[in-house]
């Protein structure tokens, strides 16, 4: 039997997803400090981040994965807003526009590591001033890179999708399982 996966995070969205893929896994809090400054490149960042998070809990002998999010529209990246104002503002420059959602994927484990990347293009609809500001009373928007949670209330932003869904609730899903394909198929095998 093989050890299940590490999972570098404690977000409970990725834990959802490895579930729901029936991929086991443990989770350990990753110690690792992001740095997400607005002009930074998408793709070079959330690598560097899930890199950084995956190789701050990783052990010889484990397979351990690091993924970061974010989101990016028209040169900007946009990460978790700090306070409701930030969240607000946020939504508003999304608001009628689409945006990427880029993620990036680490997979270490012994003789490899792989790090990648995936895009996701998200169309949001024209909101009212009203729609945002009763999205944010729902709280929502806390933690959560963008200001929104397409899986939960933040469906009534969104108009479209382009790509893979669960890239944007917060694990590449498509990347993850033809990565793990590649280096550890066994973490596929479903138990009958």
């Amino acid at each position: 039997m093989t050890a299940p996966l590490v999972l570098a995070s404690t977000s409970p969205q990725r834990s959802a997803i490895l579930e729901q893929l029936r991929i086991p896994f443990t989770t350990i809090a990753p110690a690792y400090v992001e740095h997400d400054p607005p002009d930074a490149d998408p793709v070079e960042l959330v690598r560097e981040h899930a890199e950084g998070k995956a190789r701050s809990v990783h052990v010889a002998g484990s397979v351990t994965l690091g993924v970061d999010t974010t989101v990016h529209l028209g040169g900007r990246v946009y990460a978790k807003p700090t306070d409701s104002d930030d969240a607000r503002a946020m939504l508003r420059e999304l608001a009628g526009h689409t945006h990427d959602v880029v993620s990036g994927l680490c997979l270490l484990g012994d003789g490899f590591a792989f790090v990648g990347h995936e895009v996701t293009r998200v169309s949001f609809r024209t909101l009212s001033t009203e729609e945002i500001d009763g999205y944010l009373v729902s709280g929502e928007w806390q933690s959560r890179a963008g200001g929104y949670a397409v899986q939960g209330l933040g469906a009534r932003l969104v108009a479209g999708v382009e790509g893979d869904y669960l890239n944007v609730v917060g694990l590449p899903a498509t990347l993850l399982l033809d990565t793990l394909a590649g280096h550890v198929p066994n973490l596929l095998q479903i138990d009958r």
